[in-house]
C-alpha cells in the first residue's frame, strides 16, 4: 500500500480524490467554480460529506456552469432546499447564486477566473515540504489576501480557511506530506508549470 497523507480515510471515494485530484493544478474555470462552491458548502462539515454529494451537486447546479447558476431564481433556490442530495443550508445555497454572479464579473475583468485566482501565487504552485500533518496551516497570508479580495467583490463563504482549502484542492499549493506517494508527482507538475510560465515571459 502506498503511503498517503494521514487525513485520508479508507473510503474509496476519499482515496480516489486524494490520489487523483487533491493538489493537482486546476485551470479550467468551470471546475474552479465547482470547487469554490463545494468548499463553501463544506464549511462546518467534513469534506467527505460533501464529496459524497458531489454528483448530486453537479446535477442540481447545472453541471456547475456559472452562467446558468447566476440566473437561478428564488423559486429555483427553494427547490434546491428540498433536494436531499445536497447540503440544504439556505445561506450556502443562496451564496452559490451570488458567487456565480461575482464569478462572471471576475471573468469579464480578468479574462478568466483562472487568471485571477492563480495570480495570487504568481501563476505557479507554492511547493511546501511538510513532514507532519500538524505543520500544515489552516490559512496563510496568501489565503488571507484572497479571502479579503473575494469578500470585497461580494463573494460569500470565502473566509481565509475556506480559501486555503480551495488553494490546496486546486493545486495552488502542494500540501501533500513529503512522505506521501503523491508528493513528488505533484511537485513535478508544479515544476513543469513554473517552467512553462518562465518560457512564456
Amino acid at each position: 500500500m502506498p503511503e498517503r497523507c494521514p487525513w485520508v480515510t479508507a473510503d474509496p471515494e476519499y482515496v480516489a480524490y486524494h490520489d487523483e485530484q487533491w493538489g493537482v493544478p486546476l485551470h479550467d474555470d468551470q471546475a474552479l467554480f465547482e470547487m469554490l462552491i463545494l468548499e463553501g458548502a463544506q464549511a462546518g462539515l467534513s469534506w467527505l460529506t460533501v464529496l459524497r454529494k458531489r454528483a448530486a451537486y453537479r446535477e442540481a447546479f447545472a453541471g456547475f456552469d456559472p452562467a446558468r447558476v447566476a440566473r437561478f431564481t428564488p423559486a429555483r433556490v427553494e427547490k434546491l432546499l428540498a433536494n436531499p442530495g445536497i447540503v440544504r443550508n439556505r445561506l450556502k445555497v443562496a451564496s452559490a447564486v451570488v458567487n456565480a454572479q461575482r464569478f462572471l464579473e471576475v471573468q469579464r475583468e480578468h479574462g478568466s477566473f483562472d487568471a485571477y485566482l492563480w495570480g495570487f501565487v504568481g501563476g505557479a504552485p507554492v511547493v511546501n515540504a511538510f513532514r507532519a500533518l500538524a505543520e500544515v496551516p489552516a490559512k496563510t497570508e496568501i489565503s488571507d489576501a484572497l479571502s479579503k479580495d473575494l469578500a470585497r467583490r461580494g463573494f460569500k463563504f470565502v473566509g481565509s480557511t475556506i480559501c486555503y482549502a480551495l488553494m490546496q484542492a486546486t493545486g495552488m499549493v502542494n500540501d501533500h506530506l513529503v512522505s506521501c506517494f503523491r508528493y513528488e508527482p505533484v511537485k513535478a507538475i508544479a515544476g513543469a508549470r513554473a517552467g512553462a510560465g518562465k518560457k512564456r515571459r
